[in-house]
């Protein structure tokens, strides 16, 4: 397949986060059919049952390609404007699946060896991929994680702290208020506390944001709630325990604040005559650490189009990225 028809292929396979199980074994397959006359390895690192990383070495690998297998929800299949392949992962990151393997075509066509591809689950939720992956590095030097960043080499990406917000009260009858306490109340005290705290700003990461992404409790509208939760995601451009001490004295005793992932902002280094940019997104290199060698954020793709309904990546910038990655590859190797 070319690129094209392989980005296709791969956003038509459903694999929402937990789910990714038959686009690893569609890539295992795909992978061992480049591998087999090639004298590439093709593995499955088990994450847990149904669901697994794959990985294709070729030599010795001084640099890796690697990208995530799972997506947001909900699924819509493929469809081909012209210039543009629509559908979900067709940018975040199936996209960049399908470039970083017509990149290793292309090296492989003209000689290269000692590289590799990783194709991970998990990164949209917890990392579980890249967590499973850095217990069994294969002694790369550097790591080229691809995420939509327009073709441009990141300097810098914010960091993720994310909370539970829970707040516990007393059924009642809504009837006789008095008799009860209401959890939905205390969680919208909290939240509105939570809302006016100050967050700080980096000169190159910009503004720390904060997001309450969902809401949750009571149980009849005739019932006092004696239970409600919200989950927060903050973006991280500094020290964690900033966030959690201001967030804490916020909330007090008005409900339960429960941290639920920590992952610190990171600085990449830049490579001569590639463009550069700074994004506020998280990614899976803070959970390789450095086992997979030195990290590297590049990728084709938009991620103001990620995880909505109009998500999508242009043809001009897919066969963009596979010369890019192939020449990132090489002078990575020298």
């Amino acid at each position: 397949m070319n690129v094209f028809e392989l980005t296709r292929a791969l956003v038509d396979i459903e694999s929402i986060t937990e789910h990714e199980g038959a686009v690893g074994a569609f890539l295992d397959d795909y992978l061992r059919t480049i591998a087999g006359p090639t004298g590439g390895q093709v593995e499955r690192m088990d994450v847990e049952p149904g669901r697994f990383n794959v990985l294709a070495c070729w030599g010795t690998p001084l640099v890796t390609l690697s990208t995530h297998m799972d997506t947001v929800p909900p699924f819509f299949p493929s469809r081909d404007d012209g210039n543009h392949i629509w559908g979900r992962g067709a940018c975040d990151a199936k996209g960049i699946i399908a470039a970083m393997t017509a990149a290793a075509e292309k090296l492989l066509r003209d000689g290269a060896t000692n590289f590799a591809l990783l194709f991970v689950v998990g990164e949209e939720r917890n990392s579980a991929g890249a967590a499973v992956a850095a217990q069994a590095p294969r002694g790369s030097r550097y790591l080229v994680n691809g995420e939509p960043t327009d073709n441009r080499l990141a300097l810098a990406s914010k960091g993720t702290l994310r909370f539970e917000l829970i707040a516990r009260g007393r059924m009642a009858h809504s009837a006789y208020p008095e008799l009860g306490e209401s959890a939905i109340e205390k969680l919208l005290d909290a939240l509105e506390a939570v809302r006016r705290v100050s967050l700080p700003q980096d000169p190159l990461l910009g503004r720390c944001t904060m997001n309450i992404g969902t809401i949750s409790g009571g149980r009849a509208p005739n019932v006092i709630p004696d239970y409600a939760k919200a989950e927060i995601l903050v973006r991280l451009v500094g020290d964690a325990a900033l966030i959690r001490d201001r967030l804490t004295r916020a909330v007090g005793a008005k409900a339960e604040l429960k941290e639920v992932l920590c992952i610190a902002p990171i600085r990449f280094r830049a490579i001569d005559s590639l463009p550069t940019t700074v994004v506020s997104f998280t990614t899976d290199v803070p959970m390789f650490g450095k086992t997979w060698g030195e990290p590297l954020l590049l990728g084709p793709g938009s991620i103001h189009v990620a995880h909505t309904e109009n998500e999508r990546i242009a043809k001009r910038e897919l066969s963009e990225a596979v010369d890019m990655y192939a020449e990132v590859v090489r002078r990575l190797q020298t």
